[in-house]
Formats: C-alpha cells, sequence, structure tokens
C-alpha cells in the first residue's frame, strides 16, 4: 500500500485543540504515512517543533508568515537558525509575501522575506513559500535571491500556467491541495495538467481549504483522496500511482531520500 505524505499542515493549530492526537493517531491506518507541520508565527514554531519531537511521522518546517512578521527581530531568526539544525526540521517555511490580508507594510514583508531567503541559505535547507496576491514582486525576489538555491515548493499555487512555468524553471515543487477539487479552481487544474508530475506534491494547508464535499469545514489530512482523485483524473492515472510518485516527490523536496 501507498502512504500519502501531506506536505504542509497546522495541526498546532487551535481548531485541533479538541482531537488533535487522536486525529495525528488516526492517520496510517487511514493512509496518511507522513505529514509535515509548518510553522508560521514565533510561537507555532515552538509547537510544530513540539509536534515533530512527539511523532516518528511527523516533520516540522520554521519560519514566519508575512501576515506575522510585523513584530519579529533578528533575535528570532537566531531562534530559527538554531532549532532548524534539529533532525526533524525539514524546511524554512512558511515565509513570502501576503497582500492580500497586507496587514503587516509590504516593505517589512520584503524586508522579512529576503531574510528568510538568507537563512535558508545559511541553514542549506529548501524554503517553503506562501504568496497570495503577490506574484510579481514573489518572483522578482525569488528570482534576485534564491534562484532555486536550496529548493523548496510555491505552497497553495494559486496563480497560472505562465507563472508555474517560471517557478518549474527555477526547479521548485508546486504544492497542490484542496482547491483542486473546486469548480473555481480551473487555473489550478490548468497548472496540474501543465506541470510535470514529478514537480507536484500533495498539501492540505490545514485546517484550512477543504476539498469538495467537505469544503467550508475543518480540513485535515484524511481528506486528501479527494485531491488524489482530481489529480489523477487530470493526469490520466491511478490513484494509488498519483500518491506513490507525490510522496517520492516530497521526500525529494524536504531531503528526507
Amino acid at each position: 500500500m501507498e502512504y500519502i505524505f501531506d506536505t504542509h499542515a497546522h495541526y498546532d493549530d487551535e481548531d485541533f485543540d479538541e482531537d488533535r492526537y487522536a486525529l495525528l493517531e488516526s492517520m496510517k491506518e487511514n493512509g496518511v504515512g507522513t505529514i509535515v507541520n509548518i510553522g508560521a508565527s514565533m510561537k507555532s514554531c515552538k509547537t510544530t517543533l513540539e509536534l515533530a519531537k512527539k511523532y516518528p511521522f511527523v516533520y516540522g518546517v520554521l519560519g514566519v508568515h508575512p501576515s506575522d512578521c510585523g513584530d519579529l527581530t533578528e533575535e528570532d531568526i537566531q531562534w530559527i537558525k538554531e532549532h532548524s539544525a534539529h533532525e526533524k526540521i525539514v524546511a524554512i517555511g512558511e515565509i513570502g509575501l501576503d497582500y492580500y490580508w497586507d496587514n503587516v507594510e509590504r516593505d517589512v514583508q520584503k524586508k522579512w522575506f529576503v531574510r528568510q531567503l538568507e537563512l535558508a541559505k545559511e541553514t542549506g535547507l529548501p524554503v517553503v513559500i506562501h504568496s497570495r496576491d503577490a506574484a510579481q514582486d514573489t518572483l522578482d525576489i525569488m528570482k534576485s535571491e534564491h534562484k532555486g538555491t536550496t529548493g523548496g515548493v510555491i505552497h497553495c499555487f494559486s496563480y497560472g500556467v505562465e507563472m508555474a512555468r517560471e517557478y518549474l524553471n527555477m526547479d521548485y515543487f508546486i504544492g497542490v491541495g484542496g482547491v483542486l477539487t473546486f469548480k473555481n479552481g480551473k487555473k489550478l487544474k490548468e497548472v496540474v495538467e501543465y506541470a510535470p508530475m514529478d514537480k507536484i506534491v500533495l498539501e492540505t494547508d490545514c485546517p484550512y481549504l477543504a476539498p469538495v464535499p467537505y469544503r467550508g469545514k475543518r480540513n485535515s489530512s484524511l481528506y486528501l483522496p479527494h485531491v488524489v482523485e482530481a489529480m489523477a483524473e487530470i493526469k490520466g492515472m491511478e490513484s494509488e500511482e498519483v500518491i506513490r510518485v507525490t510522496a517520492e516527490n516530497a521526500k525529494r523536496l524536504y531531503q528526507l531520500v
């Protein structure tokens, strides 16, 4: 049996406070083999590290999301650097730009995005990139500051084929989740059709972005088979093969091979 690899989850989120451990302990029997929990704030970096230490099948990513970077300090960066040396920490993220919420000044977002890309190069770890309504600025910074140096993924990919081509040319992976099952997910369907299968990884971004038929509810890795089915249909593949290939891709992305 092939096991699903969820490359991007937030199980330390308060939405999981009531059943976090029972849910995580049910993963393997439900076909989910590996989960990467992603930091978004200094607080969630710490809880992510705890989860990764607690569960053999959970890995962690440390970094600060653009919407949480307003009061970030160099001291925080050094904390991330120190703890990213832990064997269960596999990337720096999620980092990037968010002009949708736009609750942190754009210059501040850019400053800490660049600094955390530097941190990835200092640690040799890949990057997990968040980009919302900030396509060109994100691409410009990625081209000037990273250029695929340590590898990485554009998580929850929300742009079109042209932008996907730019990132694929720099050898980044494309993160695909529940949006692929949405009626209005046409752009992502086109990207999945276009992208080579060896550059696509599965993700939930749970508790957010649950696939149809759970759209609007709390998401979890248990719902990823719906994304697998949608991807299998687009790619003309068997679901089992989609699970196998995306898990192999995820291991390459996070240097777990």
